[in-house]
């Protein structure tokens, strides 16, 4: 055993020195005007024949997909040349979201019964935006979950230990969000800080003599950084932990869409979406399903917590028929080739970070559309308030224009049923106020019904549509 080690060592010295004398010949024969100072990635500039030597070494690296990487770290990676499909370890994950959307539609379903909130939309568009931070932070932990399974093998026991330990404390956020911004602020705000903290530690310490290494330091720096405003507003009150958890997802996000650049250090410039476009695009289809799945769940849930009538049971159609209607407006024809068409892009990076935000505005749409479908079975006939008003059209809305932002990603237009169902809903609401909620859900049913069929019609006869993203 020993004697095979010296041998290993020995061998990786020779190609070690190998590399470096070739590395070097080729430095001897540029001009002097061709060598530069090279600024290393640890900060150092090194200067003369051997910047040129270390740039050459650190371009063959990136090449490769990296620095130079031990055989563990190079296990723990996911291969590009093999399957890029989801894995049922990312299904299984994806479990413990159907619990946390559902307790997000809860509170929007809060925001909309409290008297003083539902009779102004105003006020309750207020109270939305304290759930939609709850939200945002869910969103950053599932989707920094579905960069690191596009980036590592999800069957090596250590990933597996990362996600599932993820998964609970996603399992912790959601417990905590009925009181998030009361008596279990602390609990959400740790939860989240341990997660995205820890998680960046554990690759920095196991993926030595990687780059990926390198760029879960900076991420470190930055969730390092908005962990104070977390924590911090865990124990201010309301107005002032509202600002200051505005402040740490503010932090998170732009670090994330900047690459988590660090003076001195630079920042990260791969986009996942670059080398794991189809694995990425495969998850995010899926967590339309999740939220869609949430609301099926949600609607029977409330219809089982009152009388089993005929107001009720047609709600609950009508609920169905709307979550239909959305899932053929998402798969018809641009939920199926978002990865080809990430694929096909110039900027991939820059395309797959707008696919990203339309997906958070059709899920944020559905959740919205779940709380007017509760709403609807809690009272279907009688007098419809500004606020739900506003829950059961403006969430299809919401959705149309996540969706009109997805069909740009994958085809570079817009069709015109989309803003013009857009601006339908928002023409129905000033006369829907006051109407029985059931009327209100069906009129936001039939404008999604025209988008649909509108869709069927184009295609038909029509050869299935290439993606053809923007340029």
């Amino acid at each position: 055993m020993g004697s095979a080690l010296r041998g290993t060592r020995i061998a990786r010295r020779s190609a070690g020195r190998s590399l470096n004398g070739r590395a070097q010949r080729w430095a001897r024969r540029q001009p002097s005007s061709a060598v530069r100072p090279f600024r290393h990635r640890d900060g150092r500039l090194i200067r003369g024949r051997r910047g040129a030597v270390v740039r050459l070494l650190q371009r063959q690296a990136d090449e490769a997909g990296g620095l130079v990487t031990t055989n563990r770290v190079a296990n723990l990676l996911r291969k590009r040349e093999g399957p890029q499909r989801p894995t049922f370890l990312e299904l299984f994950f994806d479990l413990v979201y159907v619990f946390a959307l559902t307790r997000i539609v809860h509170e929007l379903v809060l925001d909309y019964t409290r008297g003083h909130v539902a009779e102004t939309l105003t006020t309750s568009l207020s109270e939305n935006g304290e759930t939609l931070l709850l939200l945002l932070a869910l969103w950053w932990i599932w989707a920094q979950t579905a960069w690191t399974t596009s980036r590592f093998d999800p069957y090596q026991p250590a990933i597996q230990f990362v996600v599932l330990a993820t998964m609970l404390g996603s399992l912790f956020l959601a417990v905590a969000i009925s009181g998030a911004l009361a008596e279990t602020g602390l609990l959400f705000a740790s939860t989240y800080v341990v997660i995205q903290v820890g998680r960046t530690l554990f690759f920095v310490l196991t993926v030595r003599g990687h780059d990926l290494r390198r760029v879960n330091m900076l991420a470190l720096v930055w969730f390092s950084a908005s962990a104070v405003p977390w924590i911090t507003g865990a124990f201010a009150p309301e107005l002032t932990r509202n600002s200051l958890w505005t402040l740490a997802l503010a932090i998170d996000y732009v670090a994330g869409r900047l690459g988590w650049p660090v003076p001195w250090l630079g920042r990260s410039k791969v986009s996942p979406w670059a080398v794991a476009g189809e694995h990425l695009a495969e998850r995010y289809w899926q967590l339309v399903i999740v939220a869609l799945g949430e609301t099926i769940l949600t609607s029977g849930s409330s219809l089982l917590r009152g009388p089993i009538v005929a107001e009720r049971t047609s709600a609950l159609a009508l609920s169905f028929l709307t979550t239909v209607l959305l899932w053929r407006i998402y798969f018809y024809r641009a939920g199926q080739i978002l990865g080809e068409a990430i694929a096909a892009s110039a900027d991939p990076g820059r395309l797959g970070r707008l696919a990203e935000f339309s997906h958070l505005l059709m899920v944020s749409g559905i959740l919205v559309t779940s709380a007017g479908s509760e709403l609807v079975l809690i009272d279907p006939t009688g007098h419809a308030k500004p606020a739900w008003v506003g829950a059961i059209l403006g969430g299809p809305a919401l959705y149309l224009a996540g969706r009109s932002v997805f069909e740009h990603v994958a085809f570079a237009r817009v069709s015109r049923p989309r803003p013009i169902g857009i601006l339908v809903l928002a023409a129905l609401a000033p006369v829907m106020v006051g109407l029985p909620p059931l009327g209100v859900a069906a009129a936001a049913a039939a404008v999604l019904l025209g988008v649909a069929v509108s869709d069927a019609i184009r295609a038909h006869g029509r050869p299935l549509e290439q993606a053809s993203p923007p340029r």
